[in-house]
């Protein structure tokens, strides 16, 4: 599977649409203008553009086909939260002239794109950290994960399959922690009201994470 066996599955509406997605921030501009839709499953990029609407980690798989076509490899990278208190975060991460920049799906507007300005992976992870919160107001990142290279030699049959999507997933999920914060206690402050209100501008209430501690999901 490759982009060109994708693209042959495209209808000519699709096709036109993919292929206007040509700078990551338009790529990004797409993810914004679909719905955020929070449920168990994990579409593909292809049923991402057939369905219209994505959440965190098919919104960011999609990113990173659509940065694969534009010439950049396909990169994931995982936000990881304090267990129990939030779910994590994909981004689809990019480098342009040496600088990280990132795409990414998410029901909160803070923990979306990023311009390619980061020296290192850490300094655009901790550009999160402050937006990175649960409903109750708790800063909940702790650490990241090393960026996961899911274009060639990796396989890419995860643009149409959702069973590959799903192995994708688990594989992802297993990646080593890199740690945000010192090994030493720490007490955080909750965040202020403004801040919250601010960083859940246009949060889709409806789709919140109904199960866990934090009431949300990136």
């Amino acid at each position: 599977m490759n982009l060109a066996h994708f693209e042959a599955q495209l209808t000519a509406e699709q096709l036109n649409l993919w292929n206007s997605l040509d700078t990551p921030y338009r790529i990004q501009q797409y993810l914004d203008q679909i719905p955020y839709r929070r449920e168990e499953r994990d579409r593909s990029p292809l049923n991402v553009l057939r369905d219209n609407q994505s959440h965190c980690l098919d919104g960011g798989l999609f990113a990173a086909a659509a940065l694969h076509r534009i010439g950049f490899p396909a990169l994931i990278l995982d936000l990881v939260p304090e267990p129990g208190t939030d779910d994590d975060h994909m981004l689809a991460i990019f480098q342009q002239n040496g600088l990280f920049g990132a795409v990414a799906k998410s029901n909160f507007s803070g923990l979306r794109f990023r311009e390619p300005v980061f020296r290192g992976l850490r300094e655009l992870v901790m550009s999160y950290f402050e937006v990175f919160f649960n409903e109750h107001g708790q800063k909940t990142l702790r650490g990241y994960t090393r960026p996961m290279r899911i274009s060639s030699p990796y396989p890419m049959d995860w643009l149409t399959d959702e069973t590959a999507v799903a192995r994708l997933a688990r594989a992802f999920y297993l990646r080593k922690m890199v740690p945000v914060l010192p090994d030493l206690p720490i007490q955080l402050n909750l965040l202020d009201e403004r801040s919250m209100q601010s960083g859940m501008l246009g949060t889709n209430r409806d789709e919140l994470y109904p199960g866990s501690q934090a009431g949300a999901e990136h």
